[in-house]
């Protein structure tokens, strides 16, 4: 067809971005039982972990992936029967190649909680996305045995059975070769290729599943040409075909681009499961409510119905959506949209109507409940500071330490004037440092208020009370990168 060649290229744009899409075998189960959700924690005022609990289950949330093993949110955990996914991080790989050291970690986060009405673990992730290209390589050597020294000891503990390890992996690991940039040419990266041999393999061997991360919203935001209708799953795309297959999204692409890759080392029926899916609500132009809630009722249809993908067609599909939360401590480093992925805002408020069960029906999810909020005061621009030649210098100090991404291009609160950023990212600022008197100066610019300065697109927050000590800055992994030493010079236009 006409369009195929360009279709071609969108793929092989989408293929090196994002994650990609996945589906197990297996059938007759609703997609509230397919349903998990991602529960990350990168926020400078994170709901208490029982709190969460609570909303998972008043909202039907079967399972949850989680980042790490906190003892906090295990504990939350416990005793609710939702299915739960414990994360090493990467930075404890290297420690985990020792298996004196994995069996203590299974003993700790997880035969500890292995009794009637404890945490009701299933999966233990192995790092997350270690092999991602721009990594360079540095958790390769240690993925593959701390993945096989989790996993043997899960089994010296009498666990492996019922709970396994696996890597929560990014699209890049696999790929279709630049002059067949189709589904079914897909292979595992070539430089990465043996080692992804040997983990499938071990996973095989162990009846675990392979876990694969999708995110089609990268495909618009990294190439403008990118057909917006083929991110989303209502047919308005022009499909591309591969050996006679249609397809009419990049979600069933990139999943079949997997299969094949699997197919292509020996194991094409391999259990995958979708660890991320998700959408974005702000930090860029197409990091929208609309479209979030377009792409989720898509997805969440095609689950209810067990659509499965081409090449595994009628298949249940295993998928956490990412994510629950917004959390404003992310990395801004692959975009500012990093701090918005959540169905849910940060204080556990609904953002639009999804229904988790996929019946198409126009419903809000159950918000959080009593959740603490600090006082009803916002902090904004002095406009009768008689100096403001400091305003730049104080708009960027704020937007440092606090999120400011709200105010890009593209985002909800763009297009206000210079008093209105200002007053945005003194803001974000006050409520980040829990309203502390000192943290609404700014050498004068600025005052509080008991007056919402909020316009009808452009949410002034009020933070949750803290649970972490008062005035406690993002991680430094996680602070936001040098781009905002120029940011002021946008927000004062």
């Amino acid at each position: 067809m006409a369009d195929l060649a360009v279709l071609r290229r969108w793929l092989g744009v989408v293929m090196v971005a994002m994650a990609a899409a996945a589906a197990r075998a297996g059938g007759g189960l609703s997609a509230a039982e397919a349903l998990g959700m991602n529960w990350g924690t990168q926020a400078s005022h994170p709901l208490p972990p029982k709190v969460v609990a609570q909303l998972l289950k008043d909202n039907g949330v079967k399972k949850v992936k989680l980042f790490d093993a906190d003892q906090d949110t295990l504990s939350a955990l416990a005793g609710t029967g939702i299915e739960v996914m414990v994360a090493i991080p990467n930075v404890m790989l290297d420690s985990i190649t020792d298996y004196d050291t994995a069996k203590e970690w299974v003993r700790r986060n997880v035969s500890r909680y292995n009794f009637d009405g404890g945490v009701t673990i299933k999966y233990v992730a192995v790092g997350n996305e270690p092999f991602l290209a721009a990594y360079n390589g540095t958790f390769d050597k240690v993925t593959l045995p701390a993945l096989m020294n989790i996993q043997n000891a899960l089994n010296d503990a009498g666990l492996g059975d019922s709970i396994k390890a696996t890597v929560p992996l990014n699209a890049d690991v696999y790929n279709s070769p630049a002059d067949q940039q189709v589904p079914s040419a897909g292979r595992f990266r070539a430089d990465i290729a043996d080692l992804m041999t040997q983990m499938v393999q071990f996973l095989a061997n162990n009846s675990a599943p392979f876990t694969v991360n999708i995110y089609p919203f990268i495909s618009l935001y990294l190439n403008d040409n990118f057909p917006v209708d083929f991110a989303f799953f209502d047919g308005g795309a022009t499909p591309g075909a591969d050996n006679g297959i249609s397809y009419t999204n990049v979600f069933d692409a990139n999943f079949d681009t997997l299969v094949a890759a699997l197919k292509a080392v020996g194991h094409g029926d391999m259990p995958i499961i979708v660890g991320e899916v998700g959408w974005p609500t702000d930090g860029d132009k197409h990091a929208t409510a609309a479209y979030a809630q377009r792409f989720y009722n898509g997805l969440l249809r095609r689950l209810a119905a067990n659509a499965g993908t081409p090449l595994r067609p009628g298949q249940y599909i295993e998928v956490y959506l990412f994510g629950l939360l917004d959390e404003d401590a992310k990395s801004v480093a692959p975009g500012s949209f990093e701090r918005h992925w959540g169905i849910l805002r940060f204080d556990g408020q609904p953002k639009y109507p999804v229904d988790l069960t996929g019946q198409g029906q126009n419903t809000m999810l159950v918000p959080a409940k009593d959740v603490q909020y600090l006082s009803r005061t916002w902090c904004v621009v002095n406009t009768n500071a008689k100096d403001t030649s400091k305003l730049a210098d104080n708009i960027n100090f704020a937007c440092t330490f606090a999120d400011c991404t709200a105010l890009g291009y593209g985002s909800t609160c763009a297009g206000m004037d210079a008093n209105g950023n200002a007053s945005y990212a003194f803001n974000a600022y006050f409520q980040v440092q829990n309203q502390k008197d000192e943290a609404c100066d700014f050498q004068g610019l600025a005052m509080p208020t008991q007056t919402d300065p909020s316009t009808p697109a452009c949410n002034f927050t009020v933070q949750i009370a803290a649970t972490a000590p008062p005035g406690r800055p993002p991680p430094a992994g996680d602070r936001p990168p040098c781009w905002l030493a120029s940011f002021h010079l946008f927000l004062l236009h």
